[in-house]
């Protein structure tokens, strides 16, 4: 387990890696180096991924662009990238933006889990 300064911690598993964001806003203090976790992640051939934003109650556009971001390294590597713990104001942002339509989007990491060990029998 990895913790970045108290801001996230990232958790390797078997077929996936769990980044769970532990701050209250995901902005522009956090954001970037959360897309440089996800960089390196990805590098290391991990192409599961979820973002577990359970504790998050703020999310601006570079907070959704970290989101893009995995969601583009999930894509590109074949993998399956799951949105986790959406909170009110997060998911009115998700739904504003319309990435709803492209996003796996769970209540629970459990249900993320469950989602991406579907998808891994599918391929």
């Amino acid at each position: 387990m990895n913790t970045m300064e108290n801001k996230f911690e990232v958790q390797k598993h078997d077929n996936y890696t769990t980044i769970k964001v532990l701050v209250k806003k995901l902005d522009t203090h956090i954001a970037p180096t959360i897309k440089s976790e996800l960089v390196l992640i990805a590098g290391n051939g991990e192409k599961n991924i979820i973002i577990n934003l359970s504790d998050v109650r703020y999310c601006d556009s570079s907070g959704l662009s970290a989101i893009l971001v995995a969601n583009r390294l999930s894509k590109n590597a074949k993998g399956t990238f799951v949105l986790a713990g959406l909170q009110v104001a997060v998911e009115r942002l998700i739904n504003i933006s319309q990435l709803d339509t492209v996003l796996n989007i769970t209540k629970t990491e459990e249900e993320a889990i469950n989602l991406i060990q579907k998808n891994d029998k599918k391929n």
